[in-house]
């Protein structure tokens, strides 16, 4: 491949539009905890002004933790994409487009790129947005000892710093870089504030579209419009006002009487929100729910079992009962119509529980001798349809919640669990998420099934333009689905309501876009 620079135009006008999920890190905040004394992060925050344009938005996801080493790998980088910018961002076809970065270019062999940063960029704090900056990024990433990125940055060797060039030397061809330096996966903060990661999580400073003046931790974030951005002339938003939503159920009413004007909403909530008047809009997203089996602990250990469970599973069930018509079954981390989504792996385990029953049988299981703990952190309808589906071919399933289940989960010490993943830009991170060796939602760590590494690496080593860079990614995909220590069951777009004030988004894939949105009637 040759080494010419990839170059956009100077400012992206988006087209106007458009959330996923998974376990919420952030217990949902009390309507009353809004009257806690506010915590500043930039001195006193006043209400904004009234005629300013006010986006008063209710989030499920309200962020645990504003340092995005730490938050953003869960679905919270929405919110965090507030504050910070990232090297990319993606546009309505998934596809990366500038974002801090202008352009970027791969050597010829495909192991080194160089992002080149736009002039003139500076950190909410004054401190320039230059090379020196992502290289600190990447290496805090790295090795914090808290960071939810360091799994995602294993391609990512020595970075120099030049000015505003940022070069990374890559352990490996790689040419998903710049689909995975995206808002999910490095979003970047000031050095400067990075130094010490326990204040900058509670005192966000980034170079994004809008800055925090007031925090409440885990329940309220008012935010007001950064003229430093490097697009704000395409932010029309005068002033945020974040909260952690309530009861799912007192969204819509929240909505109609003018506490909020957006919000992200349940599936269950969706038919309540059109009634009032509200607008209900399905933005695309990369979420799928599954099973997670460990096969290093037994009874999960012998192939017949895992089959069985495989075969237990009604799809449908779970998307005639969570998704109120919005979701679809998926037997694979990606929806379908997805580039990743392979149609040769389609249903390759369908619902069969009398074939389930004469594996258990096989493996010297009678009807009810079987019996496991389902260890989740919170109540989870899955867990019941799971405990149901499973009683019918013959196994015994407690749910058990455990408030601090991700210790064990991520120490890959349960045997039996549920995850929903919200994807990656890079649809080979998502991939190696869950199937890789040494993946963050692979319950099975370090077992990977046979071909996996090998069709991962012919994906890295293709370029994304290249015509057959689809057909290799399926493959991969393929190749990962042979692995015994996951079942998928449904994926579900994510959902949003809002007023009329509020216009449409752009519909980025997984992602929430307020370039162009208007905010009208101020407060």
């Amino acid at each position: 491949m040759s080494a010419r620079p990839t170059t956009f135009p100077r400012r992206l006008r988006l087209r106007p539009a458009r959330r996923p999920f998974g376990p919420r890190a952030a217990a949902l905040g009390a309507v009353a905890a809004l009257l806690v004394p506010a915590l500043t992060a930039c001195g006193g925050a006043a209400s904004p002004a009234t005629g300013d344009a006010t986006l008063k938005w209710a989030s499920s996801y309200f962020p645990a933790h504003w340092d995005p080493v730490v938050s953003g790998s869960g679905a919270q980088f929405r919110q965090l994409s507030l504050v910070y910018a990232s090297l990319t961002r993606t546009d309505e076809d998934g596809k990366a487009v500038p974002d801090l970065a202008e352009s970027w270019s791969y050597n010829d062999r495909g192991d080194r790129i160089t992002f080149t940063l736009r002039p003139g960029q500076r950190f909410s704090d004054g401190e320039p947005v230059d090379a020196a900056a992502v290289k600190a990024a990447i290496e805090r990433a790295q090795k914090q000892e808290n960071s939810a990125l360091f799994g995602d940055l294993t391609s990512i060797g020595k970075v120099e710093a030049n000015g505003l060039e940022a070069t990374l030397h890559l352990t490996q061809v790689d040419y998903q870089i710049p689909q995975l330096l995206g808002q999910r996966v490095l979003q970047i903060a000031s050095p400067k504030a990075a130094e010490d990661p326990a204040k900058l999580d509670q005192h966000p400073v980034g170079a994004g579209p809008f800055v925090i003046e007031q925090l409440v931790p885990g329940t309220k974030a008012v935010l007001r419009k950064n003229p430093g951005y490097w697009d704000a002339a395409d932010i029309h938003i005068d002033h945020v006002e974040l909260v952690s939503a309530p009861d799912a159920s007192t969204v819509v009413s929240g909505l109609r009487t003018g506490v909020y004007n957006f919000a992200d909403i349940d599936p269950s909530q969706a038919d309540a929100a059109k009634k009032a008047g509200l607008d209900v809009f399905v933005q695309p997203g990369f979420n799928a729910a599954n099973l997670s089996l460990n096969v290093n602990k037994a009874p999960f250990d012998d192939d017949r079992v895992v089959d069985a469970v495989r075969h237990a599973v009604d799809r449908r069930e779970f998307v005639d009962k969570l998704t109120f018509g919005y979701g679809e079954a998926t037997d694979q981390p990606f929806p379908k119509g997805y580039v990743a989504y392979d149609p040769e792996s389609e249903n390759a385990y369908p619902h069969d529980p009398a074939r389930a029953r004469k594996l258990l049988a096989e493996a010297g299981h009678r009807p009810g001798d079987l019996r496991l703990d389902l260890v989740i952190p919170s109540e989870d309808p899955q867990a019941e349809i799971v405990q149901s589906q499973l009683a019918a071919v013959g196994i015994t399933v407690t749910i058990r919640i455990d408030k601090n289940w991700a210790t064990p989960f991520f120490a890959k010490d349960l045997t039996f669990s549920l995850y929903g993943t919200t994807g990656r830009d890079s649809a080979v991170q998502t991939l190696t998420a869950h199937f890789g060796p040494d993946g963050p939602l692979n319950l099975s760590t370090p077992y990977e099934p046979d071909g996996f590494e090998e069709a991962v690496a012919k994906v890295r080593q293709t370029p994304l333009d290249a015509p057959g860079y689809a057909g290799t990614l399926r493959a991969a995909t393929r190749a990962g689905l042979k692995s015994r220590a996951l079942v998928f069951t449904y994926a579900s777009p994510n959902l949003f309501a809002k007023t009329r004030a509020v216009s449409g988004l752009p519909k980025n894939p997984g992602h929430v876009d307020w370039t162009g949105v208007t905010v009208s009637g101020g407060n």
